[in-house]
């Protein structure tokens, strides 16, 4: 399943020469999946109320093909390639101006309270599987 969101660059996720600073890539890939997860009628808290689980990082691979700068428009196109029990892989790109300046691969996982392994529930595999 393939979900798209766009961000804009404030002053705030620049350093003093206007380039975003890398580790604020990070920040917009995580909105990215969070809108994603509420486009499918669920979110985090949801997760964690109705199932007891939390979505987190358990590795990411991001490669640098230019950076953003202040003012630019960030389209995500986040796509999930793989969901296992307790983990889904999603690859993340994202583009200013049609041209992909970042490439993500993220792998999460789903774990209890107590940050065990726990299994995804069924409705929500469902869903990303679609």
């Amino acid at each position: 399943m393939e979900f798209k969101s766009r961000f804009k660059v404030y002053y705030e996720d620049t350093d003093s020469g206007g380039v975003v600073y890398y580790a604020n890539y990070l920040k917009f890939l995580e909105r990215a999946r969070t809108d994603a997860i509420t486009s499918l009628d669920f979110s985090n808290n949801k997760l964690v109320e109705k199932f007891g689980i939390f979505i987190i990082v358990k590795s990411c691979n991001l490669n640098f093909l230019r950076p953003a700068k202040l003012e630019d428009n960030l389209d995500i196109i986040s796509k999930v390639i793989e969901v296992k029990n307790v983990s889904i892989k999603m690859k993340q790109n994202i583009f200013v101006n049609d041209s992909m300046i970042v490439e993500a691969e993220i792998l999460l996982a789903s774990v209890n309270n107590e940050g065990k392994p726990s299994k995804l529930p069924d409705e929500f595999k469902n869903e990303l599987i679609k």
